[in-house]
């Protein structure tokens, strides 16, 4: 059965959005499916469009969960109803919204995926045999940023060799930290340890067979310039192949794999937090459910309470 065309209302709608809103074609297409599908239950229901309730509309947002639409979907679809039934108040053709208090279930929060500590240092610690000398080292350097500082990947493309005023980030080996600029314009210092330490000193020293003269960026490709984040993830993904990794790696799991062996090891929430830079400590709280986890696996492994009879 074909779904029903759009009213003379809804086309209406998606012209004003086109025209005046200058949506993409691909949204346009999504909202319009999302309104040929308010159609479809309307119709089912015998309930005019202009005269739904909230009710009405909260019945039809529950058998689409029922239907097994996930949070996002659901989220466009309610975003398109809403709108529609918006610019209908707005044109005189209602007097109230149905949708203006309908929310979609929860996106589920994913936990991000970490390193196994073993396979962290392995990575970090892995030599290309025959592998250019400044790449190698540029790699290292990357992995140790990236893992042992737990920066960003937009913060360790920031980094300079030392401070500039134009400067968005920075390295002081002598003080063993690096500043990076992060989310919200904040600036935080990063500790940096031995290995780290020891990695820019080794790319330093061969830094200026690529580095063009004059380029502050501390990390630069092979053409010379800054290098961008999208070759940071390239050139990581190509060093974790080499390593044998079980997994695609990428700069933020080395990211997470720097908080979640980090809280594993000390506990302490506030400081991670602090270190990864996050405004709001429930962001960080996400690293105790993998901490969890862990502890979960330690405890199968060794309780004699948890054995299986």
């Amino acid at each position: 059965m074909q779904p029903p065309k759009l009213t003379d209302e809804q086309q209406r709608y998606l012209d004003h959005l086109r025209v005046q809103r200058r949506l993409a074609d691909r949204t346009l297409t999504l909202y319009a499916e999302a309104l040929e599908r308010l159609t479809v239950l309307a119709q089912a229901a015998d309930v005019p469009l202009l005269r739904l309730t909230a009710h009405q509309a909260r019945r039809f947002l529950a058998q689409l969960h029922q239907a097994e639409l996930g949070p996002r979907t659901l989220a466009l679809i309610l975003s398109a109803w809403r709108g529609w039934y918006r610019w209908l108040g707005h044109n005189g053709m209602i007097t109230a919204n149905p949708i203006v208090d309908l929310r979609p279930p929860k996106v589920g929060r994913p936990l991000p995926k970490a390193l196994a500590v073993d396979d962290a240092v392995r990575l970090a610690d892995h030599q290309e045999p025959n592998a250019d000398p400044v790449g190698e080292a540029l790699d290292r350097c990357l992995v140790e940023l990236l893992y042992g500082g737990g920066v960003r990947v937009s913060e360790l493309v920031g980094l300079d060799l030392r401070y500039f005023p134009t400067s968005l980030g920075w390295i002081e080996p002598d003080n063993q930290e690096a500043h990076v600029l992060g989310k919200g314009s904040k600036r935080r210092a990063v500790p940096l340890g031995g290995p780290a330490l020891k990695a820019i000193e080794a790319w330093l020293a061969v830094r200026g067979q690529w580095a063009q003269d004059g380029e502050p960026a501390l990390l630069v490709g092979k053409r010379g310039r800054r290098i961008t984040a999208h070759q940071v993830r390239a050139r990581l993904k190509e060093r974790a192949l080499h390593a044998g990794m079980p997994t695609h790696v990428h700069p933020h799991m080395l990211r997470h794999s720097f908080a979640s062996h980090l809280l594993q090891s000390s506990g302490d929430l506030r400081g991670v937090q602090e270190l990864l830079g996050h405004a709001n400590i429930s962001t960080t709280q996400v690293y105790t459910r993998l901490d969890f986890q862990h502890l979960a696996k330690v405890y199968d492994a060794a309780h004699p309470r948890a054995k299986k009879k």
